[in-house]
């Protein structure tokens, strides 16, 4: 192995360090930042869903960009690998829904 192989290689390895220590720091920044929002009630309850809804939309590209190693340009893997994370998530977040609104409909007080 040649010595610039080896040093292209520690280059290597210290890129994709960084891009986790980011994608961490990132990811706790945009975790904290909406449990402070609702914890402290300094927004409207409309305004607070948008703003949480836009931290979850960009805490995905981080992790999609800074730990999947997810970028911009077209392959047919990322794409698929995409499209079956928002078939996951579709079926756990629907099928909260059904059991936490099932649930609440049978544990209603009779009338």
């Amino acid at each position: 192995m040649t010595e610039a192989t080896h040093t292209n290689m520690i280059e290597a390895e210290r890129r994709e360090f960084l891009s986790y220590v980011w994608g961490a720091g990132l990811a706790l920044l945009l975790t904290l930042v909406p449990f402070a929002l609702v914890y402290w009630g300094l927004m409207a309850q409309s305004a607070l869903y948008i703003t949480i809804g836009v931290f979850a939309l960009a805490q995905m590209v981080v992790h999609f960009r800074l730990f999947l190693h997810i970028g911009f340009e077209h392959k047919r893997e990322d794409l698929q690998l995409i499209l079956f994370s928002a078939l996951l998530l579709f079926i756990m977040v629907a099928g909260t829904i059904w059991i936490m609104s099932n649930l609440a409909i049978r544990m209603a007080m009779p009338a």
